[in-house]
C-alpha cells in the first residue's frame, strides 16, 4: 500500500499508483496514474533539484513534510494537504463507504480522483477537493474574458481561444498555491460546495501545491519551479504603435516620421500580418515593403525598434508549401482536404512540436527578419479555434470535430526563442495571444486578444491582466482601445479610447492597437493586399483634446521608465508581477482582498482605472493604515485604510503614490 522511493511516497491500491514527492522550497507534486508505468513528462515544471524531506510511512496513514507543506494520505487513498502551523489547506472530496471512520463517509459513492476510461485509450480524468471555505478567494488561472477578479464560484473552461488563455495556476486566500500542470484541454469548476480539475483526454494526474505565508511568498515559490521572465529588453518599457494594418513601407515610415516630428516618445512601431506575398512566405512582399533594409535602418535611426507578426499558417500556393509537405512540416488532418483555416488562402499550419520544422521556420524568419535587424516578433496563432493540439496523442483535431483552441504559443515562442539564443542574444520579446504555465521563461509577452471596444470590455481586460499576472505571466497587455471597431470621429469612442489610454499607460506594456473604422481602401491586387486595413490609429488621429491627454500620458510612461525597468528586474529576479492585486502588495489588509477595480503598478504606484462611460467621480479605496498616499495629480495626501471620493476629469485618471508615515 505505502512504500518509499528516495524522496518519494509512494501509494498503490488496485490499479492506481499515486506518486507525491517534494518540487521546489515548500511545495509538492502529486501524479497518479493507472497506466503500467508513470508518464514521466514534467510539463510546466522544471526538473527537480533534491529537497531534504520528511516522510513517514504507517499502515493507517502516510505523510510527507516539505517544509512549509505536509501532504497526508490514508490507507485508502484520501490526500489531505496542511500547513506548518496544522492548519488544512486542500482536501481531496471523497464520498463513498470505504473507509466508514471518515466523518465525510456517504453513500453517493463519488471518488475524489476518477479515472474514466475513453473508447479508444486514455482516460477521463476528474479531481476533486473539498471547499473548505466558502468566503475563500482565489486568483490566477490565467486570461479569461469575464469581469471578476476572484474566481471562486467560477467555471473555467481549460483551453485557449483568441482572447482566451488557460494558466492553470491559482493562489487562495487561505495561503496556498496550485497548479493543474496538465495540458490538456478540460475544465475547472472553484465551486463553493466542491472544486474539480477536469482532463478530456491524459494518462496521469499531475498538479503541483505550495504552501506559503504571503501571496508573494507563494508567487515566488511557483516562479522557482516553473521558470521566471527574461529581463525586458529596454525598448519594451515604453511606448509601442501599432495598428490593423500599415499596408506600405511608406505608410509606416511617414507614421515614425511624424511622430518624431512632434517629439513624442516611442519605442517600437509594429507590422501586423499579411505584409508577406503569401502565407507561409515569411519576408515582405516587395511590391508593398521595396526596401526593408532601408527601412530598418531609418528606424533604427530614429531609435525605434521594429516588430513583425509571424503566423505559423502556410498557405498551399504558397513558395514552401511543397517543401514543406514533403518533409513532414505541416500538421495533418484526420480526414479529408488539408486545410486548417480558409482565412485570405487555405492554409494549414507549420507543425512546430516538429524540431526539424521549427529549425525551417527559425531559418527562414532569420533570413528574411533577423539578418535585417528585427528583434522583435508577434506570434500569431491564427484564429485558435480552427484548431487544437493534443499533447498526449501528439495529434492535432480540428475545430468541427473538438470545440476547443490550440495550445501553439507555448511550442512557438520556443521556436524563436531557441532560434534567437542560438544567435547569442538575450532578453526575447514574443508577443502572443495566448500561454500556458511556463510559457514566461520564453519570452512571453500576453495581450488579450481580439477584444471589443467598450467599457465593459476594458472591464474583463483589467481582470484578465490582473490574473496573468497572479498565473506567472508578468509580462502582459491589451489593445488600447479594444481591437474590434471604434471610430476615431465618434465622441463616444474617444472617451473610451482616453480611459483605456490612460489605463494602458500603467500596464507592463503600453501598446495601442486596433482594427479601427471606417475600412480603409486596399492598396493594391496582389499578396496581401487584399486583406484590407482598419482607419487610422494614431494619437493625432481622435482630436486635439485627445491628443493632448495622450501627449501627457505618454510623458508619464517616459518619465516612469526607471521605476518600470525596476519592475521588470523583480519579475526578472523574483516571478513577482508588474501589475499586482492590492491583497499581493498589502496582504494582512482585510479590505484589500475585495478590491478588484483598482491595482498596484509596482509597490509604489496605486491605479483606479475609470470603466465607466461618463464617469464624474469614483470610489478609491487606498490600503494599509500604516502608508501615506499622495495623489500624483493634485499633490493631496491621504491616510491608509480608508476610502475617499475622487471627481472624475476627462484629462486625468486616479494615481496614487505611496510614501511610508
Amino acid at each position: 500500500m505505502f512504500r518509499k522511493d528516495g524522496n518519494r511516497l509512494i501509494f498503490q491500491y488496485d490499479a492506481e499508483k499515486m506518486w507525491i514527492e517534494p518540487w521546489g522550497e515548500n511545495g509538492l507534486r502529486v501524479r497518479s496514474t493507472k497506466e503500467a508505468e508513470m508518464p514521466e513528462r514534467d510539463w510546466a515544471l522544471l526538473p527537480a533539484e533534491d529537497c531534504p524531506c520528511n516522510i513517514v510511512l504507517g499502515e493507517e496513514k502516510s505523510e510527507i513534510r516539505n517544509g512549509k507543506i505536509k501532504a497526508s494520505v490514508s490507507r485508502w487513498g484520501k490526500v489531505i494537504f496542511t500547513n506548518q502551523e496544522g492548519k488544512v489547506l486542500m482536501e481531496e472530496y471523497w464520498r463513498n463507504r470505504t473507509d466508514v471512520t471518515d466523518p465525510k463517509c456517504s453513500a453517493i459513492e463519488v471518488e475524489g480522483r476518477e479515472f474514466r476510461p475513453n473508447i479508444g485509450g486514455d482516460y477521463r480524468l476528474t479531481v476533486r477537493f473539498e471547499s473548505l471555505d466558502r468566503n475563500e478567494k482565489i486568483f490566477g488561472m490565467g486570461q479569461y474574458q469575464q469581469p471578476y477578479l476572484n474566481l471562486k464560484g467560477l467555471d473555467l473552461e481549460l483551453a485557449h481561444r483568441n482572447s482566451q488563455a488557460s494558466v492553470p495556476f491559482f493562489i487562495s486566500s487561505r495561503g496556498y498555491g496550485m497548479l493543474w500542470n496538465n495540458p490538456g484541454v478540460g475544465r475547472a469548476v472553484l465551486g463553493m460546495n466542491t472544486m474539480s480539475f477536469e482532463a478530456l483526454a491524459t494518462k496521469c494526474m499531475d498538479y503541483w501545491v505550495t504552501a506559503g505565508d504571503t501571496p508573494a511568498e507563494i508567487e515566488e515559490a511557483y516562479a522557482e519551479v516553473t521558470g521566471k521572465v527574461p529581463m525586458m529588453p529596454e525598448y519594451g518599457l515604453g511606448f509601442w504603435q501599432c495598428k490593423l494594418r500599415y499596408q506600405t513601407q511608406e505608410e509606416l515610415l511617414s507614421v515614425a516620421r511624424e511622430y518624431k516630428r512632434r517629439g513624442l516618445p516611442i519605442d517600437v512601431i509594429v507590422i501586423d500580418f499579411f505584409h508577406w506575398p503569401k502565407q507561409g512566405e515569411w519576408k515582405f512582399d516587395p511590391v508593398y515593403w521595396p526596401d526593408p533594409d532601408k527601412m530598418v535602418q531609418e528606424l533604427e535611426d530614429m531609435e525605434i525598434r521594429l516588430m513583425v507578426s509571424i503566423w505559423p499558417t502556410v498557405d498551399r500556393d504558397s513558395e514552401n508549401y511543397a517543401e514543406m509537405l514533403e518533409k513532414g512540416y505541416l500538421i495533418r488532418t484526420e480526414r479529408g482536404f488539408r486545410v486548417g483555416l480558409n482565412f485570405e488562402g487555405a492554409t494549414i499550419h507549420c507543425d512546430v512540436t516538429n524540431p526539424e520544422a521549427r529549425e525551417y521556420l527559425w531559418d527562414k524568419a532569420r533570413k528574411n527578419y533577423y539578418e535585417k535587424g528585427i528583434r522583435v516578433f508577434w506570434l500569431d496563432e491564427a484564429e485558435p479555434e480552427y484548431t487544437a493540439y493534443d499533447f498526449d496523442n501528439y495529434r492535432y483535431y480540428m475545430g468541427t470535430d473538438l470545440e476547443i483552441g490550440n495550445i501553439y504559443p507555448v511550442e512557438y515562442a520556443r521556436t524563436f526563442y531557441e532560434g534567437m539564443e542560438r544567435e547569442g542574444q538575450e532578453n526575447i520579446v514574443n508577443l502572443l495571444r495566448c500561454a500556458w504555465a511556463g510559457s514566461q521563461k520564453y519570452g512571453a509577452l500576453v495581450w488579450s486578444g481580439d477584444i471589443a471596444s467598450s467599457f465593459e470590455s476594458m472591464r474583463n481586460q483589467l481582470a484578465a491582466g490582473l490574473n496573468m499576472g497572479i498565473a506567472g505571466i508578468p509580462w502582459w497587455t491589451t489593445d488600447i482601445g479594444g481591437f474590434h471597431g471604434g471610430d476615431p470621429r465618434d465622441p463616444e469612442f474617444r472617451e473610451l479610447f482616453v480611459r483605456w489610454f490612460q489605463w494602458g499607460t500603467f500596464c507592463p506594456v503600453m501598446r495601442l492597437h486596433g482594427d479601427r473604422e471606417p475600412r480603409q481602401p486596399q492598396q493594391g491586387t496582389t499578396g496581401g493586399a487584399t486583406c484590407c486595413s482598419g482607419a487610422e490609429n494614431e494619437v493625432w488621429s481622435y482630436g486635439s483634446e485627445v491628443y493632448e491627454i495622450c501627449k501627457k500620458y505618454l510623458e508619464i510612461r517616459e518619465k516612469m521608465r526607471e521605476y518600470t525597468r525596476g519592475l521588470m528586474q523583480e519579475a526578472h529576479d523574483k516571478g513577482t508581477p508588474v501589475m499586482r492585486t492590492l491583497f499581493y502588495e498589502f496582504p494582512r489588509d482585510a479590505a484589500a482582498w475585495e478590491i478588484e477595480d483598482e491595482y498596484c503598478y509596482g509597490s509604489q504606484v496605486l491605479v483606479a482605472p475609470i470603466l465607466e462611460k461618463g464617469a464624474k467621480s469614483r470610489k478609491v479605496y487606498l490600503p494599509g493604515a500604516d502608508v501615506t498616499w499622495t495623489e500624483a495629480e493634485s499633490g493631496i495626501q491621504y491616510t491608509g485604510g480608508q476610502w475617499i471620493e475622487v471627481d472624475i476629469k476627462l484629462e486625468s485618471m486616479p494615481v496614487f503614490l505611496k510614501t511610508q508615515k
